[in-house]
């Protein structure tokens, strides 16, 4: 980072040394003077330049690393990465359109699938339908900024939600189209989270390779009635998605 050669950290004030060159690079990374995919000094070379130890630099890279602005590479160094996603996912009822797009960027859809098939055995089991029950299939991959980010499966039973067919969901979003009738609007949803190793079928349709992480969301989406509505499975990119959990004191207590 030739321009951070001017640059000088301030050995007088107590705020920490590694914080300050943390957002001395977080700084010049978001004003665009270093782009995605430039490669930054090694810690050697931050260290001589700011006369710090490598272990304050470290620290500094390290929180980079873990916040997503940085990502290491084996024997070649670290690079500049695209920041991930912030999303509210799990804790609120939102459309993925309306997530993407708090978030600053483009939300799209590509429709891989969307027919009436046999309900298979877990998806019947969890909608409360009878084996040979049909259900509304809908598998969709889904973008930020033109970058794939999750794949999501989605089962509706077919018997309530027929009217989803007639909805073009490449440009609309599914949340409300279920909730343009009251016996499928959704109104909670259980969640089952988990980390896995991406498979054949991530890195076919994610742009990701075997060594990346998914994050794992199998839903369950509930009408006013406490009726099973949606039956969703979907997998997110590791290193494009961070999500958010808010956790209060109950203030009873």
């Amino acid at each position: 980072m030739v321009l951070m050669k001017s640059m000088q950290l301030d050995k007088s004030v107590p705020i920490p040394l590694y914080f300050q060159l943390k957002e001395l690079i977080l700084s010049e990374i978001k004003e665009g003077n270093y782009q995605i995919g430039s490669l930054i000094p090694t810690e050697n070379e931050l260290s001589e330049m700011f006369d710090i130890s490598r272990t304050t630099v470290r620290q500094a890279i390290t929180e980079l690393v873990q916040e997503g602005w940085l990502h290491r590479v084996k024997s070649k160094g670290t690079f500049v990465t695209k920041p991930k996603i912030e999303q509210s996912f799990i804790q609120v009822l939102g459309s993925f359109n309306d997530q993407i797009a708090e978030s600053g960027r483009t939300p799209s859809t590509e429709l891989l699938d969307f027919e009436v098939i046999e309900a298979p055995d877990e998806v019947a089991k969890e909608l409360k339908l009878k084996s040979n029950e049909k259900v509304i299939y809908i598998h969709r991959k889904r973008f930020a900024d033109e970058d794939p980010i999750v794949m999501v499966k989605t089962y509706l039973p077919y018997s309530k939600c027929k009217f989803v067919l007639n909805h073009d969901l490449e440009k609309e979003s599914l949340y409300p189209v279920l909730a343009s009738h009251d016996a499928t609007q959704i109104y909670k949803v259980r969640r089952y989270i988990e980390a896995v190793e991406a498979d054949e079928y991530d890195i076919e349709n994610l742009n990701i390779t075997s060594d990346k992480a998914i994050q794992q969301f199998l839903s369950i989406g509930y009408n006013l009635y406490n009726e099973p509505i949606e039956y969703s499975l979907a997998r997110y990119r590791g290193d494009r998605n961070r999500f958010e959990v808010i956790i209060s004191a109950n203030s009873s207590k």
